[in-house]
């Protein structure tokens, strides 16, 4: 394969910092990709997903399947050639275990709103 065949990423962070730009072939799985992220995420980061069904990435607003290659995801429409394509790249929130109230009352605690209406 050439090396104008592959495709340039950079993955932009929910902090807006970026993992990359790397070139990977159009065959690569967006699953694979999603590895690739979790093996290169930030140390310290305070959200940090722990497999790759925590993570979303979105490409011109669609959120990629994770069975699906990079050739099949991909959408022409706006990409010049040789330039770096940037998805975006969402942790989902944890799933708390309704049997633990700890967690569930931490929660509570954490997404209080402190709006006033006058």
């Amino acid at each position: 394969m050439a090396a104008d065949d592959l495709i340039e990423l950079k993955f932009r962070l929910f902090d807006g910092t970026d993992i990359g730009p790397n070139k990977y072939d159009p065959s690569t799985a967006v699953g694979s990709l999603k590895e690739s992220i979790l093996a290169r995420w930030p140390a310290g980061k305070q959200i940090a997903p722990k497999t790759i069904n925590d993570l979303k990435l979105i490409n011109a607003g669609r959120i990629l399947e994770n069975n699906r290659t990079l050739a099949e995801s991909r959408l022409p429409v706006g990409e010049l050639p040789g330039t770096v394509i940037t998805m975006h790249v969402v942790v989902r929130p944890p799933v708390f275990d309704k049997n633990n109230e700890k967690q569930l009352a931490n929660a509570s605690k954490v997404n209080r709103c402190s709006c006033s209406i006058l």
